[in-house]
């Protein structure tokens, strides 16, 4: 990663660290920096440090980490918090080191954690079980630098022995804990604080983030392909400057080749807020929490940083990771690198009459998508009843939907779900978080089935049936990486992603939104291959209303 070269550059210098912009000139030698020295002219570019996304799911870019890293440092990236969460609950600890070994051959900053919920629950089928042995060997590893979010958080209240064994391991090894607990507040909020966890970044109001902050929780504020919560949380860089980061946490990778961290940041300068602040949320902070060795511009931090015009346009000139140009005019200079295609899938081949759900009441539990968030909202609607079975209901738009075990052979669980708007055809699947089982939606188990079967055929990938045709982004690494170079994957998840909102949808990312339809850990309804839950009262409930 380091480039033994002598160069400098002028510009004027944001110096995160001092919380001052002078005009400047840094000097380069051997990959760090050997000299800043303030100048009575300079340039007329900004000299920033390399932005760090706080919080991310590589995978969710469809992406390998060498791919993913092509893509993000055009846009000023030069690291990531990343967890490899989804990958391991399909591989386990293999799937860890893979994406571990694919970010080493690449110039680029990837700070792993070693996931803590695997799976998230036992309220569903994964690929593998970390306990706190695999997790403590993790731990051990000099590539993996904290604990990955701790889903489980009525098991850090309630004092379930195995989350507390795992909080206990990262403190051992003086490693920061990650949090994930959306909507929790008050009393509640302040014991799962005490016990070692440092950041959330599941917060969607000001008054539960305050609340938290007041726990002694960080706050990264995401925006990502389908939870969006900048809007509401970015006020909060005004009040508490140091206790706030950026994240993206999910990316789909036509969103990720438009703009990443350097979006929000534009963003927040627009609105008014400090440039500082807003810089050091992506910069200074997560090095100080998470202990990054990625540089800050000062004189022997390795020489990551990128060059900009100004903080209003904040276009990227040229980005430098160990003193290495990884970037230039909006082109990657990061070449794309070969991998193996390690997957877990042992699906059964899906029917018509496995979908089939004989009427037991004529009211249904139903999911409601959100646009823009991974919560749902639990409503009661009429069945759409035909010869004794219940169907989808386009023209009240109530989809059938169903998650079926990708591991081994098992017939599908079925609900409901609305907020998808389509009116023909099916969407599938198997990114579908947190396990990554088959899950799809369709406006008949005809539709459902071909599109279903088309994944299970290539081993995994998203899939839209138009009524007339199946097309197929194939993800063969573990079924949900595609190896391919990360431009072309996302100009086919573009073409993929616009076809599915010609069935009639109005989400903006419904490949994103599907895959939290199966995230248990986020209230309210949720469907697993097992059945449909409950995710505030963390149990199994009736698909029918038959009180």
């Amino acid at each position: 990663m380091m480039n033994k070269k002598e160069f400098s550059i002028s510009g004027q210098i944001v110096d995160v660290v001092s919380g001052k912009i002078f005009p400047g000139k840094l000097t380069v030698n051997s990959g760090r920096i050997t000299s800043v020295v303030q100048t009575e002219n300079a340039d007329d570019q900004y000299i920033i440090p390399g932005l760090i996304d706080a919080h991310v799911h590589i995978e969710s870019s469809m992406l390998l980490p060498s791919e993913f890293a092509r893509l993000a440092v055009v846009h000023g990236t030069t690291a990531t918090v990343s967890d490899p969460h989804e990958i391991a609950n399909v591989l386990g600890i293999q799937g860890v080191k893979f994406m571990i070994e694919n970010g080493k051959k690449v110039n680029f900053r990837f700070y792993f954690g070693a996931p803590s919920c695997v799976p998230a629950t036992s309220f569903e089928t994964s690929g593998a079980n970390l306990g706190p042995d695999e997790v403590a060997e993790m731990l051990s590893w000099p590539e993996i630098y904290y604990l990955s979010e701790m889903m489980n958080f009525p098991g850090v209240i309630h004092g379930d022995a195995e989350v507390i064994q795992k909080l206990e391991l990262a403190k051992q090894h003086k490693k920061p804990i990650d949090g994930h607990a959306p909507g929790l507040t008050g009393n509640n909020a302040k014991i799962y604080a005490s016990a070692g966890i440092t950041t959330d970044h599941e917060c969607f109001t000001p008054e539960e983030a305050i609340d938290k902050i007041n726990s002694g929780v960080k706050i990264l504020i995401r925006e990502g392909s389908a939870a969006r919560n900048f809007d509401a949380l970015i006020p909060l860089i005004e009040k508490c400057p140091e206790m706030i980061m950026f994240c993206s946490d999910d990316k789909h990778p036509d969103d990720l080749a438009l703009g990443h961290i350097n979006l929000l940041i534009k963003r927040a300068v627009l609105a008014g807020y400090d440039f500082m602040n807003i810089i050091r949320a992506c910069t200074l902070n997560p090095v100080n929490h998470y202990k990054l060795d990625s540089g800050l511009l000062q004189v022997g931090d390795f020489a990551d940083f990128a060059v900009i015009d100004n903080p209003e346009n904040f276009t990227v000139k040229k980005v430098f990771i160990g003193g290495e140009k990884v970037s230039e005019s909006g082109k990657s200079l990061i070449a794309s690198v070969k991998e193996e295609t390690p997957n877990n899938f042992n699906a059964l081949m899906l029917t018509e009459d496995m979908l089939k759900i004989k009427a037991r009441s004529s009211k249904i539990k139903i999911q409601q998508a959100l646009e823009g968030q991974l919560i749902t909202q639990m409503k009661i609607v009429n069945a759409k009843i035909y010869d004794g079975y219940v169907v989808s209901d386009t023209h009240n738009d109530v989809l059938k939907m169903m998650v079926m075990n990708r591991y081994n052979p098992a017939l599908p669980a079925v609900n409901f779900v609305s907020g998808f708007g389509i009116k023909r055809g099916a969407l599938a699947s198997t990114v579908a978080h947190d396990s990554h089982n088959i899950i799809a939606i369709g406006v008949d188990d005809a539709s459902t089935a071909l599109a279903v079967n088309a994944l299970i055929k290539c081993k995994g990938g998203i899939a839209v049936f138009d009524g007339t045709k199946v097309e197929v982004l194939p993800l063969p690494v573990a079924g949900i990486i595609s190896p391919d170079d990360g431009y072309k994957v996302a100009e086919a998840y573009d073409s993929i992603n616009r076809l599915a909102k010609q069935l009639g949808t109005p989400l903006k990312a419904p490949f994103m939104t599907l895959s939290f339809m199966a995230l248990l850990v986020i209230p309210a309804l949720k469907l697993s291959d097992k059945g449909l839950f409950d995710g505030n009262s963390f149990e199994y409930i009736d698909l029918f209303e038959l009180s």
